[in-house]
């Protein structure tokens, strides 16, 4: 099985009860970090990893918004619980199914730590983004405090194999090198949270 149709497994199996687990983990760790990407989403929105649409309610009134997720099984419950119009696809963000500048916004939220190759979604994502657009991202990454990131590797060698999920990424330095334009870097929760904010 590839790492992507493994992604797929791993997902709709966690799907019915993502909400309820990750829902811990944003009041204590993720805190505020879809609030943030909601405050500086605009226009034609692209959520990539859209999951089960924790991100829609924060988006700006006037904007319009798609999704896209590996997972039926995400995406079914994003559909159940949307509450405002979206526009749901599965499809995988190393090869978006949109064509070149279609977004002013691409969004995605815990998510480049699970994609396989997050080069190659950072490279799509820029494909999509109009002139001027902005990508949001909020992941997980390597903490700046070594005794945390030490920890951090050790639960890689179980989350890595079994989830394809990494703790010891950091997007910054790959968004740098797809050729956006940093605006804005935050780094919280001894370093192990990061939003960036960066520009076409």
């Amino acid at each position: 099985m590839d790492e992507t149709a493994k992604a797929r497994r791993v997902w709709d199996k966690a799907a019915p009860g993502y909400d309820r687990q990750i829902e811990f983990l944003e009041r204590h760790w993720f805190t505020g970090g879809r609030e943030w990407i909601g405050a500086r989403a605009t226009g034609r929105i692209l959520d990539v990893g859209v999951g089960t649409g924790r991100n829609l309610p924060f988006y700006p009134a006037g904007t319009t918004v798609t999704g896209i997720d590996l997972s039926p099984e995400m995406l079914a419950v994003a559909r159940r619980q949307a509450r405002r119009p979206v526009e749901l696809h599965e499809g995988d963000a190393e090869n978006l199914p949109f064509a070149d500048a279609s977004f002013d916004t691409v969004v995605c939220a815990l998510s480049l730590c699970t994609i396989p190759r997050p080069r190659a979604a950072l490279a799509e994502a820029r494909r999509v983004l109009a002139g001027g657009g902005r990508l949001l991202l909020v992941d997980h990454i390597a903490s700046s405090w070594p005794p945390v990131r030490a920890g951090q590797w050790l639960l890689e060698r179980i989350t890595v194999p079994t989830a394809g999920e990494h703790f010891t990424r950091r997007q910054l330095p790959l968004v740098e090198q797809a050729g956006f334009t940093i605006v804005e870097v935050q780094r919280l929760k001894a370093g192990t949270i990061e939003r960036v904010h960066a520009r076409v």
